[in-house]
């Protein structure tokens, strides 16, 4: 199964919550019904769903950060990155979404979200309807 998509997010700190619900819906053929797996590519990013309300992305992004201090782990002397990969691993890399008429079929307040545990970063989601 191939992607439909790619989508390419940005973030900014290290530990981030984006967005990714138009990119997710603009990847999704216009006429699927059924299901969609949205991928994040990396080992030190996650893809949650949830509300993207401003300030729960604040305390999401605080949240994340609690789940492994850094800078106490083996990996550490390799890149210094070992608690974004335990924060990742604890998130999952995946959702997958109920679709409707070629878009998401989430609840009121739902939106996906990558969330980054390693930035700044370029990130790349893939989308994959079935």
């Amino acid at each position: 199964m191939n992607a439909t998509a790619e989508l390419t997010v940005e973030t900014a700190d290290r530990v981030d919550v984006v967005d990714i619900t138009d990119g997710v819906a603009g990847a999704l053929p216009d006429d699927h019904d059924g299901l969609a797996t949205v991928f994040v590519r990396h080992t030190t990013a996650g893809v949650a769903i949830n509300e993207a309300e401003p300030r729960l992305l604040d305390d999401v992004e605080r949240f994340v950060a609690t789940l492994a201090p850094r800078g106490e782990w083996d990996h550490d002397e390799l890149d210094g990155n070992a608690a974004a990969h335990l924060r990742s691993m604890l998130l999952g890399r995946d959702a997958t979404l109920p679709v409707a008429g070629g878009a998401p079929d989430l609840g009121t307040w739902q939106s996906v979200l990558l969330v980054e545990c390693d930035g700044p970063r370029e990130r790349t989601v893939g989308v994959y309807p079935h």
